[in-house]
């Protein structure tokens, strides 16, 4: 028997002129979709207005993982605890930021962006309005993991997920310019908030941050309402990946998460010990804290930088190409530690590392299907966050006992080249795919 299918909207080119499609036993009929590009939204103007509004709602929830630091002090000094009761809120928030990737991230892949953002912020805008009234040390701690860290998961993982979703061709520079918003808010957030501080104290200027958060994303959220231009249905390009691979997408999901774990780890000792490290050398906190920021600023032209690189030579090789060159400073900051090499180490650790993170959006939008970004992206944003936090434990507890970071700076090293060599594989792993379908 003969089947009829309907017409179909998109122009097709088939062997056969007759609309009529053979059996299944018969020969296959050739169709050739119209490229991503062309479908409705995809590199549009309205694409591009897209990215500018999740870079502000990055640059504004961002607060979520930077408050906590900045507020640690009179926090502490207020409930009267130590300096490690004090750390907990941090930990907790980076847990709930953690989770929160993963489950708003499988939410987006379902029905879309807009609504689980509108939540998240939501839930963000009052952990902040409750932080602020809470009248213990474990009160603040859960308010932070559970309300604050969850809801701040909706402006990284599951954001660049979606915005990778409109664009094609410039697909790098979207992804990295959408993450870079958390930066910018490392570098806002903690100039801006102890003005405030020095006049209201900490409770108030929590309150000021939740009312801002749901006065500015509740809008700009209710702007991203339109779903993602990609289709879903099975055959569809929204359900296969962009290029082959000969790897299950478990194996490649397990790849990329040991890759992150790698990454991170070494990526934290210099993030969380600097500032310590460089009153060791008797420099002082604030040279330590000039060339934290230093990092924060070279990150976002880091991560600007390597989208425009992703998009020319891919995401495996531009994060192949920042993991060596981190591993490369790591090394530099052993021989290297008087104040002006500190600083230009720090430069070129910065202008190393900024861009690694987002790059794994990038690779799963390569190698998976685009229907499921927003989970497996998720996936690989909490293995770097846990990376983050056992690589800053782990660098105190090797100082602690060798009394020195020399050693802590080779373990970055090490847990660095699990990370380049997990790139190797996957792009050898690609190159054997492609050679095998040309």
């Amino acid at each position: 028997m003969w089947r009829c299918t309907a017409p179909s909207i998109l122009p097709i080119v088939v062997s056969n002129p007759s609309t009529c499609a053979q059996p299944r036993t018969g020969n296959a009929l050739t169709t050739t979709v119209s490229s991503q590009a062309s479908r409705p939204g995809i590199d549009s103007a309205y694409a591009w207005l897209r990215l500018g509004i999740s870079m502000l709602l990055a640059t504004i929830g961002g607060v979520g993982m930077w408050a906590v630091v900045v507020v640690l002090p009179a926090m502490q000094a207020e409930f009267g605890v130590d300096r490690a009761a004090a750390s907990t809120p941090y930990t907790a928030t980076m847990a709930g930021f953690a989770v929160g990737n993963v489950l708003v991230g499988r939410a987006i892949d379902r029905i879309g962006y807009w609504i689980p953002a509108l939540i998240a912020s939501v839930t963000l805008g009052t952990g902040f309005l409750l932080a602020s009234l809470t009248t213990s040390i474990l009160q603040f701690t859960l308010v932070q993991g559970l309300l604050i860290g969850v809801g701040t998961s909706a402006i990284f993982g599951p954001l660049i997920a979606d915005i990778s979703h409109w664009f094609n061709r410039r697909r790098g520079v979207a992804v990295t310019a959408a993450a870079a918003g958390s930066y910018l808010a490392g570098v806002i957030w903690p100039l801006a908030m102890p003005y405030v501080m020095q006049s209201e104290g900490w409770r108030f200027t929590y309150a000021a941050i939740g009312v801002v958060c749901l006065a500015t994303m509740l809008p700009l959220i209710l702007l991203l309402r339109r779903g993602a231009p990609h289709a879903a249905a099975p055959g569809s390009p929204g359900s296969r990946p962009v290029q082959p691979i000969s790897l299950s997408p478990a194996a490649l999901q397990v790849l990329l998460v040991v890759a992150g774990l790698g990454c991170c780890v070494a990526m934290s000792m210099p993030q969380v010990h600097i500032v310590a490290y460089c009153m060791d050398l008797g420099y002082g906190v604030a040279r330590g804290a000039d060339m934290l920021s230093i990092m924060m600023a070279a990150g976002v032209v880091s991560r600007l930088a390597s989208g425009f690189l992703a998009d020319r030579i891919g995401g495996v090789k531009t994060l192949l190409i920042g993991s060596v060159l981190q591993a490369l400073s790591l090394l530099f900051y052993i021989p290297f530690d008087g104040l002006a090499s500190l600083y230009l180490v720090s430069l070129v650790f910065g202008l190393s590392q900024g861009g690694i993170v987002p790059c794994y959006a990038i690779i799963v939008r390569e190698y998976m299907p685009a229907k499921e970004a927003g989970q497996r992206v998720g996936i690989v944003i909490m293995a770097t966050i846990f990376g983050m936090a056992i690589g800053g434990w782990m660098s105190g507890w090797i100082y602690d006992l060798t009394g020195s970071y020399a050693a802590a700076f080779l373990n970055g090293i090490a847990w660095n080249l699990l990370n380049i060599a997990a790139m190797v594989l996957l792009l050898w792993k690609a190159r054997r795919s492609a050679a095998a379908m040309a």
